[in-house]
């Protein structure tokens, strides 16, 4: 598999899913999530008060339609939210396997993920990073491509970091 980093807007990449870091109630939110949702207009928020009406527990994953992104499918995840006091690493760990099992079962090629839990929800930034990388490159998968599509330059140099410690 080929991992990517990328500085840059997630709701632009051409790619088979977006992985959407959202809120348990699935119903848009702040940061990448209420990017997500206005990007890809209001056919994300029908299809996910549609097929998930309790929402998703944490480190969960279900997916929606794209609407007008470029992306084929939406994966959202619940990251947990470590100013809430979730602070449990294999809950962090759960979101990026979840998802790359959703991209299985959906048969996508090529997924981009956000930074999960390291904006709003306060996971540590560091931490945040190596698990991201760690998980996605020892999660068997048929996805390709993972791309880390960061949105700022600290939070791209801490997922560069983590890709050299872990020997990329």
């Amino acid at each position: 598999m080929d991992v990517l980093l990328i500085e840059g807007d997630i709701t632009t990449q051409r790619v088979d899913a977006v992985v959407n870091a959202a809120n348990r109630q699935m119903r848009g939110g702040g940061g990448v999530d209420g990017a997500i949702h206005r990007a890809g207009g209001p056919a994300i928020l029908e299809e996910c008060v549609r097929r998930y009406p309790d929402g998703v527990p944490t480190g969960e994953a279900g997916w929606t339609t794209a609407g007008n992104m470029p992306a084929r499918w939406v994966i959202h995840v619940v990251g947990p939210n470590w100013n809430a006091g979730q602070r449990d690493p294999a809950l962090l760990a759960s979101c990026y396997r979840n998802s790359l099992g959703v991209a299985d079962e959906l048969g996508a090629a090529s997924v981009a993920f956000p930074a999960i839990s390291a904006g709003l929800f306060g996971w540590p930034l560091d931490d945040a990073a190596e698990t991201a990388v760690r998980i996605v490159r020892n999660t068997p998968t048929r996805v390709q491509e993972v791309r880390f599509v960061l949105f700022t330059a600290p939070v791209y140099a801490a997922f560069s970091r983590a890709m050299s410690d872990s020997g990329e």
